[in-house]
């Protein structure tokens, strides 16, 4: 393979691969975003659990709603005392949901509501987190698929 054939090669897959991310939504609008207290109240009600240590979701099917998926984050309190802490892992899970949406949306048939939890006070890396969350998230697959 010459040079040339590589760089045509790797142009084709470079055009391929952004036409797709194109078509990925990553974002996290405000219209995803978990904010009714009577939702909420239902979710710790009436809501079934999974988890990944040291995630845990918490969700709830949500006919009411016109949103596929409704989303919230939770840190305790109990394990980070400062809300500084709380808020770097709030923003974590915030953003490994929306990197990590596209296998909920494509997965699932009704509307939930779900809220996540990070449930330890070991202070573990994004990479660690991230991977959790996929796994997380395929866990909640497979039981709401039962």
């Amino acid at each position: 393979m010459t040079n040339q054939d590589f760089l045509d090669n790797l142009l084709f897959f470079l055009l391929i691969f952004t036409s797709f991310l194109k078509n990925m939504d990553f974002s996290y609008p405000k219209n995803e975003k978990l904010k009714s207290k009577t939702t909420i109240d239902l979710l710790f009600a009436e809501g079934k659990s999974v988890a990944k240590y040291p995630l845990r979701i918490v969700f709830v099917e949500n006919p009411s709603d016109k949103e596929v998926l409704k989303f919230g984050v939770s840190v305790s309190k109990k394990y980070f005392k400062k809300a500084v802490d709380r808020n770097y892992y709030k923003r974590v899970l915030r953003e490994c949901y929306r990197l990590n949406k596209h296998l909920l949306l494509e997965n699932i048939e009704k509307n939930y509501a779900i809220m996540f939890f990070y449930q330890t006070k070991d202070r573990l890396p994004y990479s660690e987190i991230h991977q959790k969350t996929i796994l997380l998230f395929e866990k909640f697959i497979a039981e709401i698929k039962k």
